[in-house]
């Protein structure tokens, strides 16, 4: 008799800004680029560096170590764009590279930790503890909703 295990997973993609480990539902990931050449927008807030023109389909890029309020770094060989779906629009996320798919079960996410003053904490939908790594589920949504954009260029502006 085999054993059938009942607990849900979740697959995920796994990427790192700075010294940190986030990770995004793989349902939400159209794809994974080497850094392409962005052509910038005037008049945008610092953190959209601009479009690429992807297979035929211009895609707004967001690098999400500004985002997060991190410093800018110099791009290099493990720099990546993951490409996401939000609202039935592609945008690509600059993160300083992309490490691993894995399945976490469901009942490893806890809630985002309350954390004071850090502006990184309203982008973060949970937090999964998988042996000794802490995984920062990263909520699209909220980094990428038109709200919250318009929300950060009033305060950057």
């Amino acid at each position: 008799m085999t054993a059938v295990s009942t607990e849900q997973e979740m697959k995920i993609i796994v990427f790192q800004i700075k010294d940190k480990e986030y990770a995004l539902p793989v349902e939400r990931v159209r794809g994974i680029e080497k850094l392409l050449h962005i052509t910038r927008v005037p008049k945008t807030l610092p953190f959209i560096k601009g479009v690429i023109n992807l297979r035929g389909v211009i895609t707004p890029i967001i690098d999400l170590r500004i985002r997060f309020g991190f410093d800018e770094v110099v791009y290099n060989e493990s720099t990546r764009i993951i490409i996401v779906v939000i609202e039935g629009m592609e945008v690509g996320l600059i993160v300083d590279s992309a490490n691993d798919v894995m399945d976490i079960p469901i009942a490893s996410i806890e809630p985002q930790p309350e954390v004071v003053g850090h502006r990184i904490d309203e982008y973060i939908s949970g937090v999964a503890k998988i042996d000794k790594r802490l995984l920062i589920l990263v909520n699209l949504e909220k980094t990428l909703s038109l709200d919250t954009l318009q929300e950060s260029m009033r305060k950057e502006g």
